[in-house]
């Protein structure tokens, strides 16, 4: 059987900050990969680590004050870890986009929307100022905003939060990146035009094959559009799986407590929200053991003293929680007996 080479592949990422009170570690010893075509979700609380990792896979980190290293991170085969150039070009709008969380902030306020998506094409496509427009125009078309012509004359005060986010759209995928990176992308949307937007991702991926790193802390985002799912805490991954896994064979005390904590679409029946009791541990002097201890039903000794392995649950359903030990009493058949509310 050949072997599937992922798209990207990421091998013990960590990176920290350093500030005049001491160093942050923002994520600590992290491995992951996604496939071509393939929909992975970052899920986690604020401050879990979810947009710094994105962030120094792109190159958008300073040194100083980050300091970024990894045992490789590779795009289609080729290490980006030392340049975000590949062939003389920067990834950076070629082979990766990125729609980032406030559009808001991220469009130049005095040029127009056109000007600023044919900005794109032209530095790194080489297109002349008028193919470039021509094309803006399309991509504005493409992503479904109405007088595509028309607004790309206007500025970005003109737009409602959701045409902002779908010109952030036409400004990612103007280079066809194959991968394409959605920071909190329907962030203070309403419920309407967040499902349009989540839609027009869906379809653009269909036509174009790319793949999607989803950073969300809203697991209903997660159930729609995942394939695969990584759960993050205090800069780590806690639990990776499939979206079916993560959803109806939660492993890790952390992802049951998410999803606890997540209100029911269920008419006739009445579900209390379970809030996850306590704070994230400081990322200034990390815990020598798990992180999530202090806030966990289930911790033990040794979950204080020391962190845990990444224990496989089942196929590519992996938990990095000593509940999964083989030596626990309450493990069975790679899952575990909880008497915790927070598993209910």
């Amino acid at each position: 059987m050949t072997e599937v080479v992922p798209l990207l592949s990421v091998k013990n990422l960590e990176v920290s900050f350093a500030a005049d009170s001491g160093t942050v570690k923002a994520v600590r010893n992290i491995s992951f990969s996604i496939n071509r075509g393939e929909t992975l979700a970052v899920v986690g609380e604020s401050g879990c680590g979810k947009s710094v990792t994105v962030q120094s896979v792109m190159g958008l980190l300073s040194s100083p004050p980050a300091n970024i290293s990894a045992s490789e991170i590779k795009l289609k085969d080729q290490n980006i870890l030392s340049s975000t150039r590949i062939n003389g070009k920067d990834i950076r709008g070629n082979e990766i986009g990125m729609i980032f969380q406030d559009p808001m902030t991220s469009l130049n306020p005095t040029m127009k929307i056109g000007n600023q998506v044919a900005e794109t094409l032209i530095v790194h496509r080489g297109l002349s100022r008028k193919a470039a427009q021509l094309r803006a125009i399309e991509l504005l078309d493409l992503v479904k905003i109405p007088e595509p012509a028309k607004r790309a004359r206007q500025y970005p005060f003109e737009f409602s939060g959701g045409m902002l986010q779908r010109a952030m759209i036409a400004m990612s995928i103007a280079c066809e990146p194959k991968l394409l990176i959605a920071d909190e992308p329907t962030t203070a949307l309403d419920v309407t035009i967040q499902a349009e937007i989540l839609e027009l991702l869906k379809d653009l991926q269909a036509s174009n094959g790319m793949s999607i790193i989803l950073i969300t802390h809203d697991l209903a985002v997660v159930a729609k559009m995942a394939d695969r799912v990584l759960v993050m805490y205090a800069g780590k991954i806690v639990e990776e799986g499939s979206c079916d896994d993560i959803f109806y064979r939660s492993a890790h005390p952390y992802t049951i407590g998410l999803k606890s904590a997540m209100p029911r679409n269920q008419r006739g029946t009445h579900i209390d929200l379970l809030p996850i009791d306590g704070s994230p541990p400081d990322l200034y002097n990390p815990p020598v053991g798990c992180g999530y201890a202090e806030r966990c039903s289930h911790s033990m000794e040794i979950c204080l003293s020391d962190q845990p392995s990444r224990f496989p649950i089942m196929d590519d359903h992996q938990s990095e929680c000593w509940l999964h030990h083989s030596d626990n009493p309450q493990k069975i058949d790679g899952m575990f007996y909880s008497t915790s509310k927070n598993d209910r």
